[in-house]
């Protein structure tokens, strides 16, 4: 029987990679249902060509837009982000995909986990913000957490088998992002343009920007942190420009495993998706003979202090990482609007993680309570 997902932000570059996937592997996988928080045209696109059971766009707005343009489709539509709680709940749904951006992929994910669906997990500020919350959640529920970015599904690969074998320490890659090589003064003057540019990744504009500050590499740190119970100081960055290395993870004996392939995202979302089998999929392999050499670097937090600042935000805990996520969500569109400096980026996620109550004991409400206020304060000045 084929596996029915649900693809939470279809119109998004993870979400649309997965509909090639699905369009692939079309015995496989279906498409149940879709989702989209504000593009309607592409959102109304893909529902025509995949016919899934329903839809949701988050903006409700745009709800008679929808709806009256699958009018002739045997496809329920819905719309707010109440919607995209109550579609995850759905008896059909074998798999969501969760590839919302941002903090709004929160209460989607806890509502999927709640009703026993396995996770394929894009959305990596679920685990920042609520990572200890949503692993308990998890292990009650009995559910799995697939991991979708290319970092953690290397990691998630280089573990199979090994579970009875303690990890020293996990080597976690990094591009470096469009800036790679830069001191602080190169940046003064970096237009949004620049930032958008990825030498090896394609990816949504906010996680471009994220990886241009290396705040993309501390999100995964924290992420990485919760997925595989390992403590955030035997976890290491590493600039790797070529991105062939994926991520490596050394055990006690000094054996140290990678995971290499081409800088492609289909390969982690099919893994995810196809868990534990591995499927095949045309014109992604790696020929080992044209890679002329793998170099690995430190990573520079006096240029890219975001690094930094995730690693302080998860060992002080409690709600920090939240405060550090909504500012840095923030941060990012006033970037992206020409209303910040590039530099200004990681200086007001600084500034919010020094002004904000500091919770120890948080629960999901005190998360959504404290990226409201953080967001609602920092929106205005």
């Amino acid at each position: 029987m084929k596996k029915k997902i649900a693809i939470l932000g279809s119109t998004g570059s993870i979400g649309t990679q997965t509909l090639d996937i699905i369009a692939t592997h079309s015995n496989e996988f279906q498409a149940e249902v879709l989702t989209a928080g504000d593009n309607a045209d592409l959102l109304i696109e893909q529902a025509k060509r995949f016919q899934p059971n329903c839809v949701v766009i988050a903006n409700q707005s745009k709800y008679n837009y929808v709806k009256q343009a699958l009018q002739d489709e045997d496809i329920k539509v819905f719309a707010g982000k109440e919607a995209l709680e109550e579609v995850v709940t759905f008896s059909s749904i074998d798999i969501v995909l969760t590839a919302i951006v941002g903090f709004a992929g929160l209460k989607p994910t806890v509502a999927a986990i709640k009703h026993k669906k396995p996770i394929a997990l894009a959305n990596k500020e679920t685990m920042v913000v609520a990572g200890e919350e949503i692993t308990r959640l998890a292990v009650e529920n009995n559910v799995p957490i697939l991991p979708v970015d290319s970092e953690h599904s290397a990691i998630f690969q280089c573990i199979q088998g090994e579970y009875h074998n303690k990890i020293k320490q996990i080597l976690l890659t990094a591009s470096g992002g469009a800036f790679r090589g830069l001191k602080r003064k190169d940046l003064e003057n970096i237009t949004v343009e620049d930032a958008l540019t990825n030498p090896n990744w394609q990816m949504g504009r906010k996680v471009t920007i994220d990886s241009a500050t290396l705040m993309n590499k501390g999100l995964e740190v924290i992420e990485a942190k919760w997925l595989f119970d390992v403590d955030v100081d035997n976890i290491t960055a590493v600039i790797h420009p070529q991105s062939i290395v994926h991520s490596m993870v050394e055990f006690e004996d000094g054996s140290i495993k990678a995971q290499l392939s081409r800088p492609n995202m289909r390969l982690p979302i099919l893994y995810a998706l196809s868990y534990p089998k591995r499927i095949k999929y045309d014109n992604v392999d790696l020929n080992i003979f044209d890679v002329k050499n793998l170099t690995f670097d430190k990573p520079d937090i006096d240029t890219f202090p975001c690094l930094s600042l995730a690693y302080k935000a998860i060992k002080k805990g409690g709600n920090m990482p939240c405060i550090m996520n909504a500012a840095n969500e923030v941060a990012v569109s006033k970037f992206l609007r020409g209303e910040i400096k590039f530099l200004q980026i990681p200086d007001i996620i600084d500034r919010a993680m020094e002004e904000f109550a500091f919770i120890k004991d948080c629960d999901i409400d005190t998360y959504i309570q404290t990226d409201r206020e953080v967001k609602d304060k920092l929106i205005r000045k």
